[in-house]
């Protein structure tokens, strides 16, 4: 199998553009005044790489956006074939930082469903918690327990969290310390948090690939780059929550398909559904939507004859199709549109790169900045492109694969974004 960084790599990224759209009072679902503050796209699990959980506290760390005075928490089993019974769930902050699991005293609270401590998930299903009263400040960390008493297959996960999550024996989900058993670079049965009473205006979704994911960033950073427009918003008093919902390896058109035999079948359920397919689930769902940030195609032009069959070779048509489909959707659901430019990736180290990619990229990335369907654009590509060879990630911006920004990199595109576009719904 791939060396974890290889598997990260493989998850690439793609293009932000934006659009703008009047979204009426209910965007985003209900107008009830819930914005999303943190998420992460399920996806399934790999053949052969089952999981299991029973007696045990999975502890995991979220970075916040905005702040409010009462929370929610999504739990996901949408890819279970079998109810999720969750013995108890805590909510804290987070004392510390980095790798820190810690719970700030005082700030410890149960999380019910229905009233119960316990909840059953549906096969194939989310749960929302009943709201929490808990204070939380505005780009604060929680840590979020769930204590799983049965036999538990993991099934739903964000494979690629960038951040170190734990597993404790026992159910120690009050806990202010724990003991890990296990550190897990995946956030496991765990969709989103959402926020009320903050004076938030509204959320922005990032659909994205890896790139929007945050690899290859410092793990327990923060530093992806919707995190970074995210301490924009708040340093400009932008009451936005920004929902990230990129996943490594996502295609915009295509679902993951290894070929028989070929390696990437040890990872590839990972790269999740395409984006066309969890639209609904991963965007217009997030509480409070009211703009859409899409940066997606760069593994539609590279995994088709490397992870995936030749015969899913794209053209730069078929791209703005997708595209397209997108925008239209996001209206029918009130969200104002960004869409970005597919960043370059000469010489990658995945095999992405030929001359013809190359062409089908620039096309793309002509048409998102001069056809005016996006609301706005947003010029990654302009940003982070070596000056001297434009289809070049600039070596200052290269994490060393050729494809994917480094930490330098993804502060570069989030200061690239014009914060104007978003101070309108």
């Amino acid at each position: 199998m791939s060396t974890r960084r290889e598997i990260l790599a493989l998850a690439s990224g793609a293009a932000l553009t934006a659009a703008a759209l009047p979204a009426p009072a209910h965007a985003g679902g209900r107008d009830d005044g819930w914005i999303a503050t943190w998420a992460a796209a399920p996806t399934t699990i790999p053949p052969g790489t089952p999981q299991e959980l029973t007696g045990q506290t999975v502890r995991q760390v979220v970075h916040t956006s905005v702040g409010g005075n009462r929370l929610r928490i999504r739990l996901t089993n949408e890819f279970g074939t079998t109810p999720l019974h969750v013995g108890e769930v805590h909510v804290a902050i987070r004392a510390g930082d980095g790798a820190s699991t810690d719970a700030r005293p005082g700030t410890d609270r149960r999380v019910t469903f229905g009233g119960q401590r316990s909840a059953t998930v549906p096969a194939g299903a989310p749960l929302v918690s009943d709201p929490v009263a808990l204070t939380v400040p505005p780009g604060a960390d929680l840590v979020i327990s769930l204590y799983l008493p049965d036999r538990t297959p993991v099934t739903t996960v964000a494979a690629f969290a960038f951040q170190e999550n734990v597993i404790a024996t026992g159910n120690v989900t009050a806990a202010t310390r724990v003991t890990p058993t296990s550190t897990i670079p995946q956030y496991v049965f765990l969709a989103g948090v959402s926020v009320h009473g903050g004076g938030g205006s509204g959320a922005v979704v990032t659909l994205g690939d890896s790139i929007t994911n945050g690899a290859n960033t410092v793990t327990n950073a923060n530093h992806r780059w919707p995190d970074l427009l995210a301490a924009r918003f708040r340093k400009a008093r932008i009451g936005l929550g920004v929902a990230n919902v990129g996943i490594s390896g996502n295609r915009l058109l295509h679902d993951p398909n290894p070929p028989a035999g070929d390696p990437a079948e040890a990872f590839a359920a990972w790269f999740g559904e395409s984006a066309l397919r969890r639209f609904d689930r991963d965007v217009v769902a997030q509480p409070g939507a009211t703009h859409l940030v899409v940066l997606l195609g760069v593994n539609d032009l590279g995994h088709p004859g490397t992870v995936a069959p030749p015969g899913e070779v794209v053209t730069a048509a078929d791209l703005i199709g997708g595209h397209r489909q997108l925008i239209a959707r996001a209206r029918v659901a009130g969200l104002r549109t960004h869409g970005a430019t597919i960043l370059p990736f000469k010489d990658d180290t995945l095999g992405f790169y030929t001359p013809e990619n190359e062409r089908k990229r620039s096309a793309l990335n002509r048409w998102i900045r001069t056809s005016g369907e996006y609301d706005e654009v947003i010029d990654f590509d302009a940003v982070v492109r070596d000056t001297t060879d434009p289809q070049r990630l600039a070596a200052a911006y290269d994490s060393g694969d050729h494809l994917h920004p480094n930490d330098a990199g993804m502060a570069a595109m989030a200061a690239a974004v014009k914060l104007g576009g978003f101070q309108h719904r």
